[in-house]
């Protein structure tokens, strides 16, 4: 986006309006090389780049046509040197493009949906038992139906009153199950994969789910309490590492237990007992948890939640890796919505769910543009694929009349294999899916690619605007990879060029008094003053202190104007000092620099700008002879009448 809008200062489309063009009779402004160029084009970008509707001169008008011509003819000289061909175009113009499509979608909203979602499962927590019967994705579809069949009738076991905990520990494929019978305890938001926290809180408490697919294989899940959230805790910990029936650790934990109570410091013991590496010399302090979070150890999550005051100090207790004592520092309720949003948005950006989301639209878009499969010419087109795809070199070697199989219909339009193989064809990349998974993918591609066609169609149809849009991120990205190549590129590392440009132009280089000094800067007040006194006394600064200083400037001429700090001091040799925005600055003078005309060195990046404008005219007058162009007189009548105010 960044060099999108770079692209359009260049050209002089500046504004950020979104005027939409009159609804006048098309008609054609201007013809380049035989292209057209629409009157509606230019009264929308005049409009969009002049947002407050100033009285408009035919000066005005005039000139900015001048500037479109020119805008146009660069980008038909990026299509012809086939800039519009390359990957790297392909790929930006596909981003913005479906940036460009979100606020006309339905969906468009769909990550602060689902942040919103995920806020209100982090209020409550649930605590919940499950069954799964393990599936993979590769799995033969005869094999998920096998296990989905397995699941239901589980379900209806548990529905005529059999033990959800008894056929969890017989039947449950979690190996956890047969010890704990499923039994998961309490857990929110963002700890489940997101199928299964979706069913677990849409189920009610007291009730079975139904069968519900993850990416694990299918799940029953028993709701046993909901409850409002706990919020985190904050706790620090001495912990002795030991088996259950150590005795010598269970008597040192009570020892420790003892002298705290006597009021020996909890931080010296904890750094002489504590086991716990990564803590104990700063107190035994852990990051802020919620529940769940500690799972795998529960008896700690369960004693840290019951702490009810920071200070307030557990009994000893033990756990599977060890006997512990947990100090509260504090409790930390859930913050209100508008103040986690931003990081629960991030969160929720790179979880699962918004790809299960995604997925579940594009469902939803297929059904909307009437997609129906035939699945066995599908099928049969599929079994043709071999070791080549992986290589990225398949080529179709089945029959002729296989190329006429309709493979999908959307909005009542066949869509042929022959399609499909051509398509597959051009797109095939080296990779390493099995042959039959690629060919699946590139043909997943190729219906979504159809349904994106229809659904831009359908935005084309109903917002005239998206066109414009469009268009203009197109010629934009042109326009500044024909720039790039043609101008900035060359006039940056011609040397010689630049050089004899500026040898031509001195003139043009000329400066008034300057001052040739090095600056110091640092925002430690500190440090600026026990400088300072460091200079006044006449002693020199060491490389110790330079590397003391936020920045330092080497030594270069400086002319009014150009820099605040350089201004506001006083031009005589020497050093000096000076405060601006909160900075400190030490200004080192080495001598004034009489009027005279700036080294090519000094000049250098002016006269960079300089030539790429020089090259950039001579340019457009070549393009202008390459591309012929007509302004139609009827068409700028009809523009002008338009825009220009009587």
């Amino acid at each position: 986006m960044v060099r999108y809008l770079f692209i359009f200062v260049l050209c002089g489309f500046t504004g950020i309006g979104w005027g939409q063009p009159k609804k006048t009779k098309p008609a054609v402004l201007f013809t380049l090389a035989g292209s057209a160029t629409s009157t509606d084009e230019f009264i929308y970008l005049f409009k969009k780049n002049h947002p407050n509707g100033q009285n408009f001169t035919k000066e005005k008008v005039d000139d900015y046509l001048t500037l479109f011509i020119n805008f146009k003819l660069k980008v038909r000289e990026a299509h012809e040197l086939g800039l519009d061909t390359t990957e790297k175009y392909k790929k930006e113009l596909a981003t913005y493009r479906e940036e460009l499509k979100k606020p006309y979608r339905t969906n468009k909203d769909l990550l602060d949906k689902l942040t919103r979602e995920a806020y209100e499962h982090l209020s409550k927590e649930i605590k919940a038992s499950h069954i799964l019967i393990q599936v993979k994705p590769e799995d033969l579809p005869e094999d998920t139906l096998k296990a989905y069949t397995r699941t239901e009738e589980i379900r209806k076991r548990i529905l005529a009153g059999e033990s959800f905990e008894k056929l969890a520990r017989e039947l449950s494929e979690d190996p956890s199950a047969r010890y704990n019978g499923g039994n998961l305890n309490y857990f929110t938001a963002l700890q489940m994969v997101y199928p299964f926290e979706e069913a677990a809180y849409n189920t009610p408490v007291g009730k079975i789910s139904p069968v519900v697919r993850t990416r694990f294989g299918y799940h029953l899940i028993s709701v046993e309490d909901v409850r409002p959230s706990r919020g985190e805790v904050e706790v620090s910990h001495i912990l002795l590492r030991a088996a259950k029936d150590d005795a010598k650790a269970k008597n040192t934990i009570f020892e420790i237990y003892d002298q705290l109570k006597s009021g020996r410091s909890w931080d010296e013991l904890c750094a002489h007992y504590s086991e716990d590496t990564n803590t104990k010399n700063n107190g035994g302090r852990l990051k802020p948890f919620g529940i769940g979070v500690y799972a795998s150890v529960p008896e700690f999550e369960n004693t840290a939640f019951v702490l009810q005051k920071p200070g307030d100090i557990s009994d000893p207790f033990q756990s599977a890796i060890g006997w512990h004592i947990i100090r509260l520092e504090k409790k930390i309720p859930l913050a209100p919505y508008v103040q986690i949003e931003p990081t629960l948005k991030k969160k929720v950006a790179r979880d699962e769910r918004v790809k299960i989301s995604e997925v579940a639209v594009a469902l939803q878009r297929k059904k909307e543009f009437g997609f129906v499969e035939n699945i066995s010419n599908k099928n049969a087109i599929l079994t043709t694929a071999d070791s080549s795809l992986q290589k990225g070199k398949w080529k179709y070697r089945g029959s002729a009349d296989s190329k006429k199989l309709t493979l999908f219909l959307l909005q009542g339009k066949k869509y042929e294999a022959g399609a499909f193989i051509a398509w597959a064809e051009g797109h095939q990349k080296t990779n390493k899916l099995s042959p039959s998974d690629y060919l699946r993918h590139l043909y997943i591609s190729f219906v979504d690619e159809n349904v994106d066609l229809l659904e831009e169609e359908k935005i084309v149809k109903n917002n005239p605007d998206f066109t414009y849009l469009l268009s203009e991120y197109r010629e934009g990205i042109l326009l500044f990879d024909v720039m790039e190549k043609e101008i900035w590129n060359k006039a940056s590392s011609d040397t010689l060029g630049l050089r004899k440009f500026y040898e031509e132009h001195l003139s043009n280089y000329s400066a008034g008094a300057r001052v040739e000094a090095r600056l110091f800067s640092t925002s430690d007040k500190t440090f600026y003053e026990e400088i300072k006194k460091k200079i006044y006394k006449g002693d020199t600064l060491k490389a110790t202190d330079l590397k003391k200083f936020k920045s330092v400037q080497n030594f270069r001429n400086y002319e009014k104007g150009e820099s605040k700090v350089i201004d506001k001091i006083n031009w005589v040799p020497g050093m000096q000092d000076t405060e601006l925005d909160n900075t400190y600055y030490f200004v080192d003078i080495k001598q004034l620099v009489a009027p005279g005309t700036k080294t090519f060195a000094e000049a250098r990046s002016r006269v960079i700008s300089d030539y790429q404008d020089s090259l950039e005219k001579n340019w457009v007058i070549s393009l202008k002879n390459k591309y012929p162009v007509s302004v139609n007189r009827s068409g700028k009548k009809i523009v002008e009448s338009e825009l220009i105010k009587k």
